[in-house]
């Protein structure tokens, strides 16, 4: 594979190999001391010493302090972690926990007070007015497009939340897409994450927003992951495959800006109560949800099954999405994964609370949000 660059609106480098460029690049911009952001997964792994390798005249420190759902804490330890280094820059490696907190950790290291001062929605929210670190990022797993998007999301530390901060400077100043840091993923992680890249794609579309440039990116980010998940989930070592999954997955972010969903506002209610992982969640709510869409926006189905090859319209897309979700391994309801009865009431109230459903195709009443749970348990 060549690698090929183009930017849309964040400069891409994507292909094989890619991660090897990154050193020079940051040379050229004067730059020699980054902080590496990752998470502790994946600190403990080959892959990480393996892209260390590639950064020869560079000074490099290593953050390893995310796991789970990113919380505002692991936010502000990197930030430390930034100082005490000393460093002029960051390198966001890894999925979507990983990238979103590097993303941010430039504004802690950079300006007073909590970075949950900065989320969008706080009374009082304070302006990224400081310069941020020259920012790269490089993405490991194909689920959340977080690389080539300009928003955040942290949790709450103790009630888990999920919180946004929303800006154009937060933006990766270049991306290194490289499909061959995905070769190592587990095939249930390679399933979660395609799922999620698949829900923000679909979603996008079938929001009503007028946004034509999204609705074509989401159409095709569609129909790349419908040809190629299940093989990237059945040949691991399938570059090809793995390389469609990535570029599905940056286009769904892209697609996003046009806004999402009620499976996003479940999947976050998920995570913030049973800390389900976000591409699981996702995939658990998808076909209950667009069942219940599916009479608000009939057209809009029959060209998604149309992008995806399937027979038989609109109304046998559902299907063919719990027939997908099967094949690639994510079976059972919610109850199958933890979530309980007790839960609801929590869940319904925080999915209520959560702003991606007022794009949803049809409106979404806290009675609406409970039934649609019940029915996936």
């Amino acid at each position: 594979m060549s690698i090929t660059s183009f930017s849309f609106p964040t400069p891409i480098r994507f292909g094989a190999g890619a991660r090897k460029l990154v050193a020079a690049h940051l040379l050229e911009q004067g730059l020699k001391r980054p902080l590496i952001v990752t998470d502790r997964a994946l600190g403990a792994l080959p892959v990480l010493a393996e892209f260390q390798s590639h950064l020869a005249g560079l000074d490099v420190a290593v953050f390893s302090g995310v796991f789970g759902n990113p919380t505002c804490s692991q936010v502000m330890d990197g930030a430390a972690s930034y100082k005490a280094h000393k460093a002029d820059c960051i390198i966001g490696f890894g999925g979507g926990a990983a990238l979103d907190v590097a993303k941010v950790v430039g504004i802690a290291a950079t300006h007073e007070g909590d970075i949950l001062e900065y989320v969008w929605d706080h009374p009082q929210v304070r302006p990224i007015s400081a310069p941020l670190p020259y920012f790269v990022a490089l993405p490991t797993t194909s689920g959340t497009g977080s690389e080539v998007g300009r928003s955040s999301v942290v949790s709450e530390n103790d009630t888990h939340l999920k919180r946004v901060v929303f800006s154009p400077k937060i933006l990766a100043r270049m991306v290194f897409a490289d499909p061959e840091l995905t070769l190592g993923l587990p095939a249930h992680v390679t399933a979660a994450t395609g799922m999620d890249a698949l829900t923000h794609n679909i979603e996008s579309y079938l929001s009503p927003a007028y946004h034509p440039l999204c609705d074509g990116i989401a159409l095709e980010g569609t129909r790349i992951a419908a040809a190629a998940l299940q093989t990237a989930v059945k040949e691991p070592g399938n570059l090809q495959a793995r390389s469609d999954m990535m570029m599905s997955s940056m286009m769904g972010a892209i697609a996003f800006q046009k806004d999402l969903g009620a499976v996003h506002s479940c999947a976050h209610a998920l995570g913030a109560v049973c800390d389900l992982h976000h591409g699981l969640a996702n995939a658990l709510m998808i076909d209950t949800v667009l069942a219940w869409n599916f009479e608000a926006v009939p057209a809009k189905f029959d060209e998604l099954a149309h992008v995806c090859g399937v027979a038989g319209g609109g109304k046998a897309f559902v299907p063919w999405l719990k027939a997908l979700k099967t094949s690639i391994g994510i079976t059972g309801g919610l109850a199958a994964h933890g979530v309980k009865e007790e839960h609801i009431a929590r869940l319904v109230q925080i999915a209520q609370a959560d702003i991606c459903h007022q794009t949803n195709p049809r409106p979404c009443t806290a009675a609406d949000f409970e039934r649609l749970f019940r029915q996936a348990l």
